[in-house]
């Protein structure tokens, strides 16, 4: 039981461990969308000055008392563009090694980003006036900073960008704009406009928080969904799946009746013999495919493929008070679907069916380091032991008594063929052929 539940906690503890990497990926991906987008604002505003120059230059003389002070802004800009570009290196680098950014690099970030606009605002105000410079289109680039750091997806780090975009504009207003050209004082306008930009970054920062919401619990669901899929196999029906993901299972071993069938190819490998490997391989996925899918219609699942066969069950790893019939009704629909398929190809195959009903431990089997859900018991052995005497009776379809008298007026064309001896088995028992 310790040993268990030691496994248990493990098992948590690396679904943890994925669920926190892809997380981690996921946020890193935003960022350098986020990271992407300010390169493209940079880049329009290289554009957008180099257009203004290059239409009027009267107004860069306007506004820049003539080309140095467009020149500084142009530095800065390109100064920002080259961090960016550092930035979204180490962040596909980190990509690369599923390692996340420090946090403390974050922040640093988040605080140089945002300055850039506080030092473009400074040297305009140089330029131009500090009341033409406040009144003009710059202090506005403070909100897309703030906008973007929602891909951030973090609260506190959108919340920062808030404040350091609004401390920043209040500290450069009041430095160089506290009056007005009347004498009142203008702290009032200032704190309102910078407690604006302070909200926005708390907004930005909640709707960030919303979306690593949703993101988290897309990716708890897709881990979840692997994990199904890791345990009971890649061949397990979504309605399957989604029945496990809402109802839950338990991988620890327990007793419960099951409908166990094992289906296997007859002559295959005679057959295989002149083919090439991928003819072969092609032939097999063929009709593996058909069957599987019929399989799914009727609610069993693929256990285990074994070569040229497989171990399928109904009951397991939900229950299912119908398994037998679920089973044989499989079973008869996987030789009429053979049928059909061998008279469209150069390739016949025949497959044995062996059916039988009874107890069963299943769990979550293995060791520490790789587990698997199967089943375990005589009910598998004797259903395995029942495909095998298809050769003996040339058959294709073999039921125990026990799938005879759960399935009752389904099995009625049943054909009894007595008391077999079966190896492995001291008493002989009854077995059914049906057609």
């Amino acid at each position: 039981m310790v040993s268990f539940a030691g496994g248990k906690a493990r098992q948590k503890a690396v679904l943890s461990e994925d669920f926190e990497r892809e997380l981690t990926r996921e946020v890193l991906r935003t960022e350098l969308l986020r990271v992407r987008a300010l390169i493209a604002t940079g880049l329009v505003m290289i554009v957008l000055l180099t257009t203004t120059f290059v239409i009027d230059p009267a107004i860069v003389n306007r506004i820049w008392h003539g080309t140095r002070g467009m020149a500084r802004e142009y530095a800065l800009v390109a100064g920002f563009l080259l961090f960016e570009a550092w930035v979204h290196g180490q962040i596909r680098r980190n990509l690369r090694l599923d390692r996340d950014l420090p946090v403390i690099r974050r922040y640093i970030g988040a605080c140089i980003e945002t300055s850039l606009p506080t030092l473009i605002l400074i040297l305009q105000i140089r330029s131009m006036g500090a009341s033409q410079a406040l009144g003009f289109v710059l202090p506005l680039v403070y909100f897309i900073f703030v906008i973007l750091s929602t891909l951030r997806l973090d609260f506190w780090l959108s919340a920062f960008t808030g404040f350091v975009a609004a401390v920043e504009l209040l500290a450069v207003a009041l430095y160089y704009n506290s009056v007005s050209d009347t004498g009142e004082p203008l702290i009032y306008f200032h704190a309102v406009r910078s407690t604006v930009i302070l909200v926005c970054g708390v907004l930005a920062g909640s709707v960030g928080a919303q979306l690593r919401r949703q993101f988290a619990a897309s990716i708890a669901a897709a881990t979840a969904r692997d994990r199904v899929t890791n345990l009971f196999g890649q061949h397990v029906s979504p309605q399957v799946v989604e029945r496990l993901m809402a109802e839950g299972t338990s991988v620890a071993g327990d007793v419960r009746r099951v409908a166990v069938m094992f289906v296997d190819f007859r002559g295959f490998t005679a057959g295989a013999q002149t083919r090439t490997p991928q003819e072969v391989v092609d032939r097999l996925d063929g009709a593996f495919a058909v069957l599987v899918d019929i399989l799914d219609r009727h609610g069993g699942i693929v256990n285990k493929f074994l070569g040229d066969g497989f171990l399928a069950l109904f009951g397991a790893p939900l229950e299912a008070s119908d398994a037998a019939h679920r089973a044989v009704a499989a079973g008869r629909e996987m030789l009429t679907a053979m049928d059909r398929i061998n008279a469209q190809t150069s390739w016949p195959l025949r497959i044995g069916i062996g059916i039988h009903f009874g107890e069963v431990v299943a769990g979550n089997i293995g060791s520490p380091r790789r587990k698997e859900y199967t089943v375990i018991g005589d009910t598998v052995n004797f259903a395995s032991r029942l495909e095998a005497l298809n050769k003996e009776f040339g058959s294709q379809l073999l039921i125990s008594a026990s799938v005879r008298e759960a399935v009752g007026e389904d099995g009625g064309d049943a054909v009894a063929l007595g008391e077999v001896a079966v190896r492995g088995y001291e008493q002989p028992v009854a077995v059914f052929q049906l057609g």
